[in-house]
């Protein structure tokens, strides 16, 4: 299971899952990945995880993780020529590219397209 959130402004996102593996699920194995891309300093997010393992043999896994848009970040892709408004839409189609990929082609571009315009004016 892979989760990834984006907040922006005074967004909040939560996740929360349950991972259920049931006795005799023998050789079970399951991940949870929960990432989160914070754009400013009012954004939260929340990651509720709920592992239950009534089995012996599985193997369950959760990590999360919290980034932001760092200063450094934006100096450098800024430093390129790109706008402050670019860089930062640059840095989330990157967070969630490994979603994105596997969207069919049209699904992708229109993915691209709401996230120029969620962008335009978030800079300040």
């Amino acid at each position: 299971i892979t989760s990834k959130s984006i907040s922006k402004g005074n967004g909040r996102s939560s996740y929360r899952g349950l991972c259920k593996v049931y006795e005799g699920a023998n050789n079970a194995r399951s991940n949870v990945e929960c990432d989160a891309l914070l754009i400013n300093a009012t954004s939260r997010t929340d990651t509720y995880p709920y592992i239950e393992i009534e089995g012996k043999q599985a193997t369950v896994g959760h990590e999360a993780t919290v980034s932001k848009i760092g200063d450094t970040q934006l100096f450098y892709l800024m430093s390129r020529g790109l706008t402050k408004e670019e860089a930062m839409a640059l840095i989330v189609r990157g967070f969630i590219e490994p979603i994105a990929k596997e969207l069919p082609l049209e699904y992708a571009v229109e993915l691209n397209r709401l996230i120029e315009l969620e962008m335009e004016g978030s800079v300040g």
